[in-house]
Formats: C-alpha cells, structure tokens, sequence
C-alpha cells in the first residue's frame, strides 16, 4: 500500500554521528594530550526511523512497535554501511529481528557526508545548532527532500552520546556533533525546520536518556501529518510551542513552495539573475559557492522554480561533501554546490565552469572573471529588470505602519501571508520571463506531426539573440517544454501567452495567413531600429536566411510594448487560500490512540465537508481526498472509495488513480458485496475495472525537427512534408500543389525539386519583407496590410514603377519619385485580361485591368511577367468576390496562400509548362466558372459573418454543437473574460472557444474525452456542461478553461441537457431512456425518471413540464415522471423508415412543432391534442437536422441533396430555413454551407448560428431581424 499512498510529511528520519567506539577512543586520547586541536570524524548513520511506526495488536494489547521491551542504544555502531533495503533497527514499525522499511530511494551510505558535507567536528565548546537542507534526486529523475539540523553535546567518558546507562560525571572538555535529518518526499524546507526546532526545544532540556523516545516521538507524529492535495487547501498542524502550516502545490504539475522566493533578490542584482538563468537555459555546468550549507539549496532550488515550466533535466547536488568535488569533473551538465572555502581550488582545477558565489553575489567562469556566454534577449531581460525594481522584498519596511505583535503565531501567520504573496510575485514575473523568451515558439509547430521548425524559429530573431537561442533549442530542458507544448498543455505558461497577446497577435490568429510584416509592425520597426545597418547585413545573407533580422526590430521593439499591456495580470492577486488545522496529536501513540486521532480528524473532515457542500466545489474535492486519504489509514475501503468517487463531480484533476485501483483490489468479500449495493461506488469499482482492463496506449512524446527530404515523395509524404515545413496546412490545397509540383507522370516529387520549392518559397518571403516602403506609402495602407509580392521595374500608363500586392490591393511605387498610387482594390476590379502593347516593331505583353469607378484602364508592360501576374491578380479578384458574399475572411486568406504558391511554382519550375502547372492552384478563378458567385441577396443580406473553427486542424471538423454563453459586467481576470463566448464542440471530443465579441480564438483545444459530443449547456456563467457518447457528462470551468469535473450517473450515450431556470435545476437525458435531475450545487442526483421508448434523443423543460424526443414520438412527462401525452410519429414516416430529429414547444400559441430527420416537412401539433394539425412542406429539404426558436420565428436547419452545380454531382447542400411561427410559412431561404447543417444556437435573439458537418465545417452568424 505504501507505494499507493501519497506519502505523509515524514518519509524517513535518520540519526547520524559518530560512533560509541570512536568517541571513547577520541576521550582518551584528549585525556592523554594526544588529540589534535580540530578533530575531524567519520560520520554514521546511527538510527533510521521509518513508518508505520504502530501495528494493530496482535493480543488486544496496544504497542507502540518501536517500542520493544529490550532496550537498545539510541546509537549505536553499525557493523558496516547500511542500504537502503537492509537496515536493522528497531524502529519503523519493524519487530527486532525485521529489517527497517527504508524506503528505496535513500542512499544511507552517501547521507552521513550529505549530512556532515564539511565533516563531523570535535570542539572544545559548545556550539550553536545549524542547519542545512538536502535534495536527493534518483536516475528518474524523482526527488527527495531533507532537512539537516546539527547539534552538539558533551562527550562523557565511556559512553555514546546517549547511551542509557552509566557513565562518567567527569565535566567533559569535548562536544562532539550529530545530525538529525528529516527525508521527506515534498520540498517543506520551512515547514521541517519549524518541527526540528521545535523539538531541539526537547532535546536541550530533557535527559541524556529520555532523548532516544524524544526523537521516537517526533518521528511518530510527523508520519502522521498529511500532505494537502494540490489546490488551494493548506494544512495546520501544532508541535509544541509552534504551529506550522504546510502550503499546498498550485497544481499537481508544481511543487510545493515553502522557502522564501525572494532570497536571490538579496543576493544578486537583476542582471546577475538574469546571467544565472541564461546559463541553466542553455544547460552550462553551474556549481554554486558559499560559505553558509544552507544557502547552496535554498538559492538552487529558487532558481530552478524560476525557470517554470521549464525543467531541469541533468545532474542535481545542492551540496557536494568535501570527498565529492570529483563529480565536478562530470562530462555533462550540471548543476551543483560546494562550500566557498573550495573556490579556488574548483577554478583552477576544472575548465568551463560556470562559478556563482552566492556570498557577494558574482557570477563568473573558471576561465575568466567574466561570463562570455550568449545573454538572454534584450527585451525580455529590461522587462523582468523593471519588474524586480519594484518588487517589496523587505518584510520590514512592509510591516512599519503595522502594530508589532505580542503573540509569535499572530507575527508567524503575518510573515506567511507576506511571503506567500510575495512568492507569488516573484513566479509571475519569472513566468512572464520566460513567456516573453519563448512566446513565438507556438507559432512554428506542427502539432499534427509534432515538428518543431528551428530554422524558421532562429530566422525571426535578432542576429544579436540568435546564438544563445540556437544554444538553447538544443537542450533536454527546452525538448522537454517542446513536448508540453506539442500536447497542447494548458498551463500557467499558456494562460499567460494567451492573455498577454496583443491586438494585432489576435487579429491575425483568426486567419492562416502566411507571415509577413504588417505596416504596424513597419512602423514600429523604422521608430526603434537601425534601418541602414539591417539592409547592409541583409546584402550579404546565403538564400536560407534571407528573412533573419527584418522581423527581429520589430519582435524586440514590439515587445516591450507587448508586455506594458497586460499590468494588471502580473498584479493579481494570489487565489485565496483556506487553511484547516489538524487535531492535536495523541498523547501516546499506541494503535488505539492513533485510531482515535484518524477518527477525530476524519469527524472533522465531514465539519468542513457539510460547511462548504454547495459553495465551494473547489475546496470540497480537496476535504474530500483527505477524507479518503485518512480513511484509507483508518481501515474504512468503502468510505475512502466514497470520498474518491465524488471527485469525479468536484475535481477529477487530484483523483489518486493508483490509490483507487488498489483500494479495489484489496477488497475483501463482504466488502465488495456491501460495495454492489451501493450504486455510486458499484459504478466506481466498474470504472477502475475497465481503465484497468484497456491496454496502456503511451502518448506519443516525441518531438522532431523539420528537415527537407532526401527521397522522391509520392503524394502522402508529400503532405506530410509541407505540413511539417509549415508551409500549409490545408490538405485540399497541398494536394493541388503536389498536382502541379509533379506535372506528368508518375505523379512524384523529386527531393531537388522539393528543396528548391522550400528554399524560393523562403526567398520570396525574405523579399517580401525586405520591401522598404516610404512613409507616404505607409500611410495610405491599413495597419494589417502586408506586402506579399513585388514586381520588376515596368513601365505602366502611370509611369515607370513596380507593381506591389497586398491582400487588399493592388498600388504602384514610382521610381524617382514619391507618392502612393493605388492601382485598384481587388474588390473594385471589374475585368482582367492580357493584351499586347506596341514596342518599336514588336508588341509587348501586357496587363490590363478595369476598375469600377474609374474611366481609364491600367496597363503595366509585364513582359515575361505577365501571365504570372494575370493569373495572380485574378486568383485574388476571385477570392475576395468569394470573401465579400460570404462574409467569409477564409476565402481571401486562402485566395493568398494560393497565389504565393503559383508565384514559387512558377519560380522553381523553370519551364515552359511552368505556368500550366501553376494555374492548377488558381483554384478559385477556376471554381467561379462551375459555382455561381453570387450569393442569394436574402443570404447575403443575413448573412453577417463566417468563422473557422479548424483553423489549426489540417482538415476541416464538423462541428456537432454550438452554445453561446453571455459574457460578465464585473470580471477581475481579463477584459477577454468580460466578453461573451462561443463554445465549439468538434469531433473526437475537442473544444473549441471562440470571443464572440471579436470572434478570435480564445481556447483551440479543450480536451473533453475522446467521443463525439453531443450537447452543451451553460450554467449561471461559471460552468459549461457537456454531454458524450461516452456517457459521461463533463463541466468545464469557464474562468481556468479547463474540464475537471465529471458527473458518470448515465450509463449510456448522453444525448439532451436542459435547465429549468426558475430553480436552476438541471436535466440530462441518455439514448436508454433515462432521465436525470440534478442538484445544481451539490451535482448530485435528485431524481431518476425512466422513458419508455428504443432511443431518447433530446429534452426540453417548459414551464417545469419535462418533453422528451423520442425516435418515434414526443412525450410529455408528468411531475411524477410518468408519461402524460405521446405524440407518435405519423404512420406514413414510420414506414419510410424516418425519426424525430428535433422540437419546439410554443406555450403561449399551445403549439408543438417537430421534425424529422428523412422528411423534408415539418409536422405541427396541439399540445392538448394526439394528432397533428398541419404538415408544412420545406422547399430543397431531405431532412431536419436542428431547429430552435428565436422571437417569433423558427429557425430550420435542413439538408438536401443537389445534382446541379457545385464542385461534384450530387453534392449535400444545406440551407437554414427561417419560418414566421404565426402564419407558418417560410420568410427566409439562407443558404451559406456546403454539407449538412449540424446545430444551431441563438446569441441573445441577436444573432443565430449554424454549425456544419465535416465538408464544410465552418459557422455562420446570422442576423435577426
């Protein structure tokens, strides 16, 4: 069970010293003048107390198991070393003739020089107590924890230190050292120090003889200390005269924090952390020195805690004993520390270490005084500098304006609070830290093959940063923060990318555009830079890095303006934290007493249980695994799997998987059958029964760096390959691209082919980029304006000059003059054709292109350019005709891609079939001619916007549910969390959320298990419930975005959610029939009703009458459940076979209107009626797939089969019908998907949208009129 159990406060508490043997030897030699002045000695470990420290009475009679009735020494000499799995004692819940449960990963040879790392000493008096703090880490990369204390204590003559027995009373001229070393799994530095000072307390005012059960007693009482879950739930715990409080972790992916954060503040300057974090970034060999033991661990632990997310990956020792300087010649990195009295013996000795004495602040190398490695990037380094000034790190300047404090609880408790808040300063501003360092990195993976671009990532930074990134991205620490962001992580990291975007960041996540400068970030490049000496650098640039340093003025300058936004977010406050105190420890701790203790502390578990039951769900799951924690110790298995089980509706994020398993497992015969009859944890053992039985699927972990390919790809690899290069993304347009790559046959792409594509891609790029506008130019473009493309000097019918593109517009840049002269907006184009144009006697080749609104033609003498730019110019025209009617931004987007990509075929290809090939990727010019351009004016009209939610994904998903959810007056987060949201269910179980304010992308990816979802609901703004075909219904926290509550009633497919708004009260239907209504705070079950019918589709509550969507007919549900009316489908559809899709109540017209799924009609009822009134027929309509009720209108969405038009024959088209509820007839036929309509959802009566299956995949805003 131990490896189960999360392991209490106490994992091992070990007393070391020297021996009897030595230290009469030493007396001896004192009382004979043959002693040196200082005397060193060889350190032991003496005594090992491990838990269980009680067993259950064998014959009724309560024993402590330490406790034998031998006596032994307290101390006593080892035979030799001890391990790990062999150390006799008698502690530790471990009879006399047993061995010592020790756990595994204590190195008990290595701890006596951990413990004593400058030796054990001798005096001639008496010296203060110390102490110092250990991390032990194994191959695993595990850690454990220890807290040295040292004492010292006279040396009588002929006995151990506390040897029980008689000894001499002669006054002794010698103290002799040792050690107790508390191990602990969790880093609680402060907290173990608290407890060994507080039985140092004990141990300086008790007798040589009672010191053995002192140190007994202490150990007992600390293995019964939990530790708190992750969470916001501290724990309090009294050891006389102190109380000590153990601070939770933040999340289980953290360690918990107890030491003072703001310690390297006192001890370096803001640029001397800055070069300490750039050197464990880049994974350099660090040893840190000083003159105090204590100080090497707590600075080294702060700094690692700094460089959160990211995490250390090589060798760790805090401290390194005189005899174990030799690991400082390890080939590797590390990160290690020594006493400062070893300084120079380390630098002369050994090369290429990074030297940090935490005494006077210095950083240097064993090579030179200075440091000449590649710092962190200017912008990031001024904004934490900025930072750390105005952190308040003294706690009494804090404390000036307060009344001092009489009583040291009240003065403790008013240092924590100052130090937990100011921990959480200094985390946000590190965090921020390295936000700013590695922002950008998202912006070159490819999740679907999980590559990370390097090279592209090294061209967007400043010459001046690129090798200390370059050093930096080929580190295990950065391979494995690569790895979280690949699976998407949702963490503090994130969150605060994610908040701290600026507007443009926003704006162009919204489309998959190809990176180019904005002439925002133009501008604010020519404010901060140093233009001359960047076009000089930029002359002498090999083709691969031709975009380098352009968008590098621009990343550093706009950075700091970036990071000045979001204040408010480094300024929140930490969440409020609850603190519950344990019950007193028992006198005695024989079994029965320690029983009583859990019993005690589980009595008062349920206390807090009741007080917060339906306020906090938070903090109830957190009393709730402690509750089943003790539980667990206290012998009650069905309890403690109770506790467990309501986690899943409080917080599945702490749920202990292997505890559960285990406590199965363990069960007893009467157990389990008590267990069957007790429906929730019936479910429960049936769960861990099944996750157990799956076969363990390993994530996928791997990360890799794209390169370009050294064989001939055929059509999938080809895919691949342009996906990992990031190129595109979109499957549709790669295979065009693989279409006119490989012209001919075989259909097949050469790598030399692929190679030069890649490299005239990113030289076309670099061009773009190196465009240098003048001022005047600037000026007329919009901010988001990018230019992709640049002609040669031509001569036009406005005079000589190039041609330049943007997604907008087409202008021209006068050669020896200055102006802006705009050739035509793409979306004002009326013709494009090529002509000719007399030249001497020949004709040249020309482009002409009509504008609305202006008489005169324009012209431009392309000579060999003029069928690239005929065919780009139209690709455009095209795609922005499609963009405007559909109110769809996508279209012009990939209206862009396309043309970027014919210019490089055509640039790399070199051919006379070359524009033949290209053409293949003008794809909307081409589909114009085979699907009518305009939009109905009625859609158009409506019709107010489209969005993507696949933007991300390589294939468009469909989207089966949508919900809008109102935003917030008050919020304290964020303005994002201010605004309403729209929350996006697509296949395989993935959240999308969108700001239905800017319709930006807030969330791309909220996990919500892996089966397609089938309903959502929103709950008083705070929850967003989701049912699955799973049978789960999962919640999402709206405020952390993250889904950690699970409701597992259901025990087939959920398919409907409804609220009854009068009392909040909630209603989940499964496709068995099953009914469910639940408490909206405690998400407990109140009631189960049971429908009889094959399939229960959806349900809806009106007026507190519960309808229910069956396949074969509606039924309307009495308060006791029980059916009241059933209207059955017409006998006529039940014999085509069709279903009940959906339906609408109208109370106040006492009218039910329902469609069916293979009819193209809807079928109206009375409600006091068994038969329908009227059928309406729909024009175009298959099928109703979804309808709702917005004002007085329905809102139809239909799917149809259409053999005219389109892409392909017999395509499925879709419309939205909207009908008038009052004359019954259609108003509105809205037509603006191309497959099947999925759901619609209403946003506040304003607007509705519609969601559409995978062909499609995209939404539509619609206005309500």
């Amino acid at each position: 069970m131990a490896d189960h159990l999360p392991p209490a406060l106490l994992e091992a508490c070990v007393v070391l010293g020297a021996s009897s043997d030595k230290l009469s030897e030493l007396y001896q030699a004192v009382d004979n003048n043959e002693a040196p002045d200082l005397l060193l000695l060889e350190p032991e470990v003496l005594h090992v107390l491990a838990p269980p420290f009680v067993c259950r009475p064998q014959d009724e009679s309560d024993t402590l198991r330490s406790q034998g009735r031998r006596r032994r020494p307290f101390l006593r000499k080892k035979r030799e070393h001890p391990s790990a799995a062999e150390t006799p004692s008698q502690a530790g819940g471990i009879g006399e003739s047993e061995d010592v449960s020790v756990p595994n990963d204590i190195d008990l040879m290595a701890l006596p020089q951990l413990c004593f790392p400058g030796g054990l000493q001798v005096t001639n008096e008496q010296k203060d107590e110390q102490f110092h703090f250990l991390v032990f880490t194994d191959v695993f990369g595990n850690k454990t924890h220890g807290v040295v204390m040292h004492c010292y204590r006279p040396i009588l003559e002929g006995t151990s230190i506390f040897q029980n027995g008689a000894g001499s009373s002669k006054f002794s001229k010698l103290f002799s050292a040792y050690g107790i070393c508390i191990i602990s799994k969790y880093p609680y530095f402060t907290a173990i120090k608290d407890c060994l000072s507080c039985l140092l307390i004990q141990l300086r005012t008790c007798r040589l003889s009672d010191m053995e059960e002192r140190v007994k007693e202490f150990a007992a009482k600390l293995s019964l200390v939990p530790i708190p879950p992750p969470g916001q739930l501290h724990l309090m715990f009294t050891l006389r005269p102190l109380t000590i409080v153990l601070p939770s972790r933040e999340n289980k992916d953290h360690p918990a924090i107890d030491l003072d954060l703001h310690l390297p503040f006192f001890c370096f300057r803001p640029q001397q952390l800055l070069q300490v974090l750039s050197c464990l970034l880049q994974e350099q060999q660090v040893v840190l020195f000083s003159a105090d033991w204590a100080r090497l661990t707590l600075v080294a632990e702060s700094f690692l805690l700094f460089l959160q997310p990211l995490l250390w990956q090589q060798p760790y020792v805090p401290v390194l004993a005189r005899g174990m300087l030799d690991f400082l010649m390890a080939p590797t990195a590390f990160l290690m520390g020594c006493h400062l009295s070893h300084f120079e013996e380390v630098a002369a000795e050994t090369d290429h270490l990074i030297l940090i004495n935490i005494d006077n602040g210095s950083v240097s190398s064993s090579c030179s005084e200075t440091l000449d490695l590649p710092e962190i990037p200017p912008a990031a380094a001024d904004c934490f500098t900025q930072r750390c000034q105005a952190l308040q790190i003294h706690f009494d300047l804090h404390q000036c304006n307060h009344a001092s404090c009489s009583d040291i609880s009240e003065q403790r408790a008013q240092r924590r609070a100052w130090q937990h808040n100011l921990n959480h300063d200094i985390q946000r501003i590190t965090l921020e830290l390295m936000v700013n360092i590695f922002r950008d990195v998202s912006g070159h993976l490819n999740y679907e093959h999980r590559v990370f671009n390097s090279q592209e990532f090294l061209k967007t930074r400043e010459p001046a940063e690129q090798l200390f990134y370059k050093r930096v991205l080929d580190t295990h620490i950065f391979h494995s923060f690569l790895k979280d962001r690949l699976n998407r992580k949702i963490d503090n990291f994130a969150r605060m990318e994610l908040i701290t975007r600026s507007e443009m960041q926003r704006v162009k996540a919204m489309v998959e555009a190809p990176r180019r400068l904005t002439m925002q970030e133009v501008q604010a490049r020519r404010r901060s830079s140093i233009a001359g000496s960047k076009l000089s650098k930029r002359l002498g640039m090999s083709l691969p890095n031709l975009g380098d340093d352009q968008t590098i003025s621009f990343q550093r300058n706009s950075l700091l303006s970036r990071i000045s936004i979001p204040d408010a977010v480094l300024r929140t406050p930490p969440k409020p934290t609850k603190v519950f105190k344990l019950p007193d420890f028992p006198a005695s701790l024989s079994f029965h007493s320690v029983q009583g203790y859990y019993s005690e502390l589980i009595q008062q578990l349920g206390k807090a249980i009741f007080s917060v039951q339906n306020e906090n769900s938070s903090l109830l799951a957190r009393f709730y695994y402690l509750r089943g924690f003790i539980n667990t110790l206290y012998g009650q298995r069905l309890e403690a799997l109770g506790d467990f089980q309501n986690l899943y509706r409080t917080d599945t994020a702490i749920f202990p998987t292997q505890l559960v398993t285990w406590l199965v497992d363990s069960l007893h015969r009467d157990e389990r059958q008590q267990a069957d009859r007790r429906p929730e944890l019936k479910r429960l053992i049936l769960k861990v029964k099944t996750d157990s039985e799956k076969l363990l699927v390993q994530p996928d972990e791997h990360v890799k760096k794209f390169k370009l390919p050294l064989h001939t790809l055929h059509l999938e690899e080809f895919v691949r390959c342009i996906q990992e290069c990031g190129i595109v993304k979109d499957v549709a347009t790669i295979h065009r691209l693989f279409d006119a790559l490989s012209d001919g046959e075989p259909k097949r792409v050469e790598p030399d082919l692929f190679k030069v594509f890649y490299n005239f891609w990113k030289e076309m790029e670099g061009q773009a980029q190196d465009v240098d506008l003048p001022s005047e130019v600037i000026d007329h473009l919009d901010n988001s304006e990018c230019v992709y493309k640049l002609s040669s000097c031509i001569k036009t019918s406005h005079g000589v000059g190039k041609i330049a593109m943007t997604q907008k517009r087409l202008f021209l840049l006068p050669v020896g003059r200055l102006g802006f002269l705009e050739i035509a907006k793409f979306r004002d184009i009326e013709d494009v054709k090529i002509s000719s144009a007399p030249f001497l006697l020949v004709r040249i080749p020309s482009l002409r292109i009509k504008t609305s609104g202006k008489l005169e033609v324009f012209e431009a003498n392309l000579k060999t350019e003029t069928k690239l730019w005929n065919l780009m110019v139209k690709e455009m025209w095209a795609g922005r005709r499609m963009a405007d009617q559909h109110k769809d931004p996508q279209y012009m987007t990939q209206a862009l891609t396309n043309v970027l990509l014919i210019d490089t075929v055509m640039g790399c290809l070199q051919t006379q079939r070359s524009i033949i090939a290209a053409s293949k990727l003008a794809y909307f010019d081409k589909i114009k001619y085979e699907v009518p351009m305009m939009v109905p004016k009625t859609t158009s009209e409506t019709l107010k916007h489209k969005i993507n939610p696949s933007l991300d994904l390589p294939e468009p998903q469909t989207v089966h549910v949508l919900l809008y959810t109102p935003g917030q007056l008050t919020c304290n987060d964020s303005v994002a969390e201010m605004n309403p949201k729209l929350w996006v269910a697509l296949s395989g179980g993935r959240v999308v959320v969108f700001d239905a304010a800017s319709w930006s992308m807030l969330q791309d990816c909220i996990q919500v298990g892996e089966t397609q979802l089938n309903c959502m609901l929103g709950l008083v703004q705070e929850q967003v419930w989701i049912g699955s075909q799973d049978s789960v219904i999962y919640i999402i926290d709206t405020h952390s975005m993250s889904c950690n509550k699970q409701l597992t009633e259901h025990r087939h497919e959920v398919t409907g959610l409804t609220v009854d708004h009068r009392d909040v009260q909630m209603y989940s239907c499964s496709s068995d029939g099953t009914v469910l209504q639940w408490d909206s705070a405690s998400l407990k079950v109140k009631r189960q009703i049971h429908v009889s019918c094959d399939r229960l589709s959806s349900i809806q509550i009106y007026d507190g009458t519960l309808w229910c969507c069956c396949d074969d007919s509606i039924v309307e549900l009495k308060k006791s459940g029980t059916p009241q009316r059933r209207m059955a489908l017409p006998d006529d559809l039940l014999s085509m076979p069709s279903i009940f899709s959906s339906f609408i109540l109208i109370p106040e017209r006492g009218q039910l209107w329902t469609g069916c799924s293979d009819s193209g009609e809807l079928i109206l009822w009375h409600t006091n009626n068994h038969s329908p009134f009227k059928r309406i027929s729909l024009p175009g309509c298959s099928g109703v797939t979804c309808m709702i009720q917005v004002k007085d209108q329905i809102w139809v969405g239909c799917r149809a089969w259409s053999g005219i038009g389109g892409q392909c024959e017999d395509q499925l088209r879709s419309q939205v019908l909207v009908m008038d509820a009052e004359s019954h007839t259609v108003v509105k036929e809205l037509h603006a998907h191309s497959d099947s309509i999925q759901t619609l959802c209403s946003a506040e009566d304003r607007y509705v949208l519609s969601g559409s299956a995978r062909r499609d995949g995209k939404i539509a805003i619609w206005k309500v009129e």
